[in-house]
């Protein structure tokens, strides 16, 4: 992608590229914290990724839980008295941490 793309967009819409790339901040702290919790473990399901099948079963296990962070958003969007534990705003980071999860999976670079 072009340089000369990204400053037009931030010059057009400043307080949207400044929120992204806050969030964007947000994803990556949440990510080191969930990592530092659980390690690579759990997305890699204890298995080597090496593998072709334990991959595609890691990245269908991304999918499952993706599945459920969308299923918990349309829940709270439906609803409002449910969730006082978690604002959707988690919801939209796991999800949106889970996608690049995939990417690094798929990418061969999870747990490296």
């Amino acid at each position: 992608m072009s340089r000369d793309v990204v400053k037009a967009v931030e010059e057009k819409y400043p307080e949207t590229a400044q929120e992204f790339k806050a969030n964007l901040d947000r994803m990556y702290e949440t990510f080191c914290s969930k990592m530092w919790d659980y390690g690579s473990h759990n997305i890699a399901l204890g298995r080597d990724l090496s593998n072709i099948y334990n991959k595609k079963r890691s990245l269908n296990g991304i999918w499952f839980r993706s599945n459920d962070k969308m299923s918990r958003i349309e829940n709270l969007l439906e609803r409002s008295d449910v969730a006082v534990n978690e604002p959707l705003t988690d919801s939209y980071l796991d999800l949106a941490n889970y996608s690049v999860i995939a990417m690094v999976v798929d990418a061969d670079k999870w747990g490296k």
